[in-house]
């Protein structure tokens, strides 16, 4: 077992949760959500023999505040909690704009402590529109949603909640609100800026670790066109697993499935 913090330079430090035994299964939570988020799936994979691992990202839930955020900033975070706990032949498994930091780490540092890679409503390869009428976002759409979030998170989040976990008991809905709204509102800006502003095309194309791509079909955070089906047409050998029905939340809304689905894999 591990301590629960780890450091990540100047003064601050990252809070990380550590359940039971086995190989190792790492969660990184998305935006606005910290490591709560995931503990009924880690519970599940416990139940099957595997150590679950998942960490506060900075500047949510009980890890320390640097005032900001960016992909290489997060992924060298990512690679400070594997070096420091020496993690190996990891299960990295991230939920929504968490992929940009895993595939970075990944292009950065290999994969040398990960066996394989599981992407849950990952956002991405790139959010944004070409420009050239292709899908994504456009530049004034990503400055609206930016202004919202500065000026007006509450409302944001109350208008957001059901599309997450859609049918979702009034108290989980009034948990989440309160994650997203208890974490630092730079770093919520500067993260929500990184997943926008990302292009990860090359990054996800030269990936050589065996990819899972878990996604629901009624995702609109992360419609399922724009994101993981356009990863599996660049990440060789990408298993694509589609959840009818699901939208983004699936770790609250289809916690035992997507248990069980990473438990497959980690035992492949």
């Amino acid at each position: 077992m591990s301590a629960p913090f780890v450091e990540i330079g100047d003064g601050h430090r990252l809070f990380v949760r550590d359940w039971g035994r086995g190989s190792p299964v790492l969660l990184l939570a998305g935006w606005g959500m910290d490591s709560r988020i995931w503990g009924e799936v880690m519970v599940a994979l416990n139940a099957r023999g595997l150590r679950t691992l998942a960490y506060d990202r900075r500047g949510h839930g009980r890890s320390t505040d640097p005032g900001w955020a960016d992909t290489d900033a997060l992924a060298d975070d990512l690679a400070r909690v594997l070096s420091g706990l020496d993690l190996r032949g990891v299960t990295l498994v991230t939920h929504s704009g968490a992929a940009g930091e895993a595939i970075r780490y990944l292009a950065r540092e290999g994969s040398e402590r990960i066996a394989r890679l599981i992407l849950v409503g990952a956002t991405g390869p790139r959010m944004l529109a070409d420009g050239d009428g292709g899908p994504g976002l456009t530049p004034d759409m990503a400055t609206v949603m930016r202004a919202r979030l500065a000026t007006d998170l509450p409302g944001w989040i109350e208008e957001a909640i059901d599309p997450f976990a859609p049918g979702h008991r009034a108290a989980l809905g009034a948990w989440m609100a309160g994650m997203v709204q208890d974490t630092s509102r730079r770093i919520l800006l500067d993260f929500q800026d990184a997943i926008l502003s990302a292009d990860l095309r090359h990054e996800a194309a030269g990936l050589a670790l065996p990819v899972t791509l878990i996604h629901g079909d009624w995702d609109v955070s992360a419609p399922i066109d724009l994101t993981a089906r356009a990863y599996a047409r660049l990440i060789p050998g990408a298993e694509l697993v589609v959840y009818g029905g699901a939208a983004h939340g699936v770790m609250v809304t289809h916690a035992a499935r997507l248990a069980d689905d990473i438990a497959e894999r980690c035992a492949a």
